[in-house]
């Protein structure tokens, strides 16, 4: 189940505040932060950006922009635990009732992931054909992350350039008029913003943003992975204690030290 992900706000906040603390302190009551505002450089980084992106990509890619950014303010808690329960179940209740059985209880069970596997479990398919199909879609799922995620990659890639170009309208735009002083101070500041704009958008956003989900696939293509063994355990009828081990072998080793405190402390009370 997924829930928000506050990490995702606060870090950016962070970062903000970190910048513009340095700016208020370095100020010492001589400027203002507005004077970091400059709109045309705003104008060149993000019209730039969004250009190079329409450029890049089709308009069915750029439509998943929205879907990809909420999810990075989404985390999915860890529950390989909870997963690993319930195919000790499903294996119990398998080799008690036998495999047509489980189809009666999938209505407990809440990921359709699962569901599928264990109904192509229930209609008799061959244990590879289940685990050819089922990586099939997992292997389609990374297409369709990879996809979204090398839009904010590409965008963290080109703020920075972005950034750069509008320092080079700047700087052209001073050196024609060097003899106009009043116009060095705004042409510079263009010149130097937008570099400022872009490096700290494709830093402290985009490219952040794009590993964050890269982790979120490989965590949901270990989860599914452990998903395809499970599956496989409970159709060739393995014993549901020795399923718990091999399934236990993907938890984090902090999470068997747990388990294994919580075993002995329990046969100690006994």
């Amino acid at each position: 189940m997924k829930k928000f992900d506050l990490l995702t706000p606060v870090g950016i906040l962070v970062g903000m505040t970190a910048v513009l603390l340095a700016i208020y302190v370095n100020e010492a009551g001589d400027g203002s932060i507005l004077d970091f505002v400059q709109v045309a450089s705003l104008l060149v980084v993000f019209g730039g950006l969004f250009g190079a992106l329409t450029v890049n990509f089709a308009t069915t890619d750029l439509k998943l922009v929205p879907r990809v950014f909420k999810e990075t303010f989404q985390t999915k808690e860890n529950d390989l635990e909870q997963l690993i329960d319930t195919f000790v179940d499903l294996s119990t209740r398998a080799r008690r009732e036998g495999l047509l059985a489980l189809e009666a209880g999938l209505e407990d069970v809440d990921d359709p992931f699962i569901q599928k596997g264990v109904l192509l479990a229930v209609d008799g398919i061959e244990p590879d054909i289940i685990k050819d199909i089922m990586m099939a879609e997992v292997v389609a799922m990374e297409e369709r992350h990879r996809k979204g995620r090398s839009i904010i990659e590409k965008a963290g890639e080109y703020a920075p350039a972005w950034g750069m170009i509008g320092t080079l309208v700047g700087l052209v735009l001073m050196l024609q008029n060097l003899n106009d002083p009043s116009t060095l101070g705004p042409n510079m500041a263009i010149a130097l913003l937008t570099t400022l704009y872009g490096t700290l958008m494709a830093n402290l956003v985009f490219l952040p943003m794009a590993n964050k989900l890269e982790l979120s696939t490989e965590e949901e293509v270990f989860r599914k992975q452990v998903v395809v063994e499970g599956v496989i355990g409970v159709q060739s009828g393995q014993n549901p204690k020795i399923l718990q081990e091999k399934l236990s072998a993907f938890l984090p080793n902090h999470v068997k030290d747990n388990k294994d405190e919580d075993s002995e402390e329990l046969g100690q009370d006994e």
